[in-house]
């Protein structure tokens, strides 16, 4: 069954934020589009590649009104221990989630259950808490945030102009199609 469409379930955790621990749950996602970015492990190889790269172009995601929240199944005490070692990672000012019992893991569908690491799943949540986009890459494969990036914009475009839909490449102000009749077979 796909998460497309279904709302984020309960959760509470342990998070570093701008150096900080704080309190997270699924609450705070909501009212505003979020990223939910699982990656298998602190202290590892593409991982960092990945955050990094998002911490970037975090002021992009911010200037949409977008959250960015990483997580994993190490404890908050390892992000920040990671944050403070890592010149990619000390770089990350989005909330490092810990998820050290699996739980969100779990309820995104992303856990390596025979390892206790999280696949690369990325999921956009609306302001509703539904998800709105699922995409999960293999350990070795890295995501690229400027991708993302234009899939948020997509996703935000979609929902607020009904009936209309992104095509293959549609990039902010490029044109969008109306499915109709009329489109059947002209594409």
């Amino acid at each position: 069954m796909s998460l497309i469409n279904t709302a984020i379930k309960p959760f509470t955790a342990q998070a570093l934020k701008n150096g900080k621990f704080i309190t997270v749950s699924d609450s705070d996602l909501k009212g505003k589009w979020s990223v939910v970015f699982f990656y298998p492990a602190d202290f590892t190889f593409v991982c960092p590649t990945e955050l990094e790269d998002l911490a970037d172009n975090y002021a992009e995601f911010q200037k949409l009104g977008v959250e960015i929240y990483s997580v994993s199944t190490d404890t908050h005490f390892a992000h920040k221990a990671w944050h403070d070692t890592s010149e990619a990672v000390g770089k990350i000012q989005y909330t490092m989630v810990g998820d050290p019992t699996g739980l969100i893991t779990r309820d995104f569908e992303v856990m390596i259950e025979d390892a206790g690491l999280a696949d690369r799943g990325t999921f956009v949540v609306d302001p509703d808490g539904k998800i709105q986009i699922v995409e999960i890459t293999a350990g070795g494969i890295g995501r690229d945030a400027l991708e993302l990036l234009r899939k948020v914009k997509a996703a935000q475009y979609v929902a607020s102009h009904p009936g209309e839909v992104c095509p293959a490449k549609w990039e902010e102000g490029d044109k969008t199609l109306k499915p109709s009749l009329d489109l059947v077979g002209k594409i």
